[in-house]
């Protein structure tokens, strides 16, 4: 399964000085890959292949019971791709492990 959508990136308020930042995934497309099933790993996480611009990585993406899922977004990819909290980004998203 791969997914295309816009997101604002944003701070994780309880870690805000280790700026841990995430874009949340549509509710749309996070009720999808609930549905789907598959291995999960810690904290109910799965594994996903992630390209923001020219960005390639893997790691996983996480539920949240208020947004559905989040996906963290890297220091190094933030830098290479000009990304500050409050911009929005172009994201793909591949569920792996299916």
């Amino acid at each position: 399964m791969e997914v295309h959508f816009d997101a604002e990136l944003w701070i994780w308020e309880a870690r805000r000085t280790d700026a841990w930042t995430f874009v949340t995934l549509p509710g749309d497309i996070s009720d999808e890959i609930r549905e789907l099933g598959g291995p999960r790993r810690g904290f109910g996480s799965m594994r996903v292949q992630v390209r923001i611009g020219a960005t390639t990585w893997r790691t996983s993406i996480f539920p949240d019971s208020t947004r559905g899922y989040v996906l963290p977004v890297k220091r190094a990819v933030r830098k290479a791709e000009s990304l500050d909290p409050g911009d929005t980004a172009r994201v793909t998203v591949a569920v792996l492990d299916l």
